[in-house]
C-alpha cells in the first residue's frame, strides 16, 4: 500500500516535525533550516544530511520505512542518532562544505 508520506528523498517539510527530537543545539540548526531566511544550500545540506543518516537511496514504497513514511523515518533516525548534538551539527556542516563544493563546480 503507497503511503502519501513517502517520497523519493528527505522532504523539507519533515523539517519542523524533527525540532523536539534531540537537545537544544539540535532545536536550533532545525530553527534555523525551518526559518524564512534558510538559504537553498541550507535547506540542500540538511536534505544531503538526513539522506546519508537515514539511508533514504536504499528506500523503496514498498519497503518497511517506506510503508511508515518519510515523517516517522526521519524521526527515528534523528532519535537514534548515537552521537552527539554537536556531532550532528558537524554532518550538516560537512554536507554544506560538500553543497557548496558541487555547486562550485557547475
Amino acid at each position: 500500500m503507497y503511503n502519501s508520506d513517502t517520497e523519493l528523498m528527505f522532504p523539507l517539510r519533515v523539517v519542523p516535525q524533527l525540532q523536539g527530537q534531540r537537545g537544544e543545539m539540535w532545536k536550533a540548526l532545525v530553527d534555523r533550516i525551518s526559518g524564512q531566511n534558510a538559504s537553498t544550500v541550507e535547506q540542500a545540506a540538511f536534505t544531503l544530511m538526513m539522506v546519508k543518516l537515514g539511508g533514504c537511496q536504499g528506500c523503496s514504497v514498498d519497503s518497511f520505512r517506506g510503508m511508515r513514511g518519510c515523517t516517522a523515518c526521519a524521526k527515528q533516525t534523528v532519535k537514534r542518532y548515537r552521537g552527539t548534538d554537536a556531532d550532528l551539527e558537524g554532518q550538516y556542516q560537512q554536507a554544506y562544505k560538500d553543497v557548496e563544493q558541487h555547486l562550485s563546480k557547475a
